[in-house]
């Protein structure tokens, strides 16, 4: 099982999930096991994805911050160990853990601007105000960057939310591939998995 759905049927589209995953990883992580069941979906979300990236001109320590502030402010342990281990590999174990916990002081003025954000956005999309995205323009994003940054984070809103609502559970390889810092970070969320599965 794949939280709490049973798996997929294995088509070559499921196949193909789990086979780059593998190359990947060298194991399917739960969150593919889950998604499988519409991989359309999910090679549509992550072109998305894809799509605000290029436009908001988002880098890996970048998206880094972005998914890690807006995974930990909806109590998403899944994407905040998953990313908080990326964010810890282009940053530091530091700087990862300070933004799961709120504190941005590792961070550059415009970094710190895009954390903010994404929890707002995460947190109380409806309280943001003109003051908000004026912040964003004084850190130096215009428009164009603003608006990809905030579909980016909501559609990781969207993903942590799918994946929580079924169940899956942060990978067991996160146990050990995540430093200390980070996972003492994530107090929130599903456990990590006890065995792969």
């Amino acid at each position: 099982m794949s939280g709490f759905l049973q798996p997929p049927e294995m088509t070559s589209e499921v196949r193909r999930l789990f086979d780059d995953d593998l190359a990947e990883c060298g194991y399917v992580m739960n969150l593919t096991r889950l998604w499988a069941h519409q991989p359309d979906t999910i090679a549509g979300l992550f072109d998305l994805l894809r799509q605000c990236v290029e436009a908001g001109g988002l880098d890996l320590r970048t998206r880094g911050i972005l998914v890690t502030a807006c995974a930990s402010a909806m109590g998403d342990s899944y994407c905040s160990l998953a990313w908080g281990n990326k964010l810890a590999e282009s940053a530091d174990a530091r700087v990862a853990s300070g933004v799961l916990r709120g504190d941005d002081d590792g961070l550059t003025p415009r970094e710190r601007a895009l954390a903010r954000w994404a929890r707002k956005v995460a947190r109380d999309p409806n309280g943001i105000g003109q003051t908000d995205v004026l912040a964003l323009r004084e850190a130096g994003y215009d428009d164009g960057q603003i608006f990809a940054v905030t579909v980016f984070v909501a559609l990781r809103i969207a993903f942590s939310t799918v994946n929580d609502a079924l169940g899956a559970r942060p990978d067991a390889a996160l146990r050990d591939t995540a430093p200390q810092s980070v996972r003492e970070a994530v107090t929130f969320g599903r456990p990590i998995e006890d065995q792969p599965v």
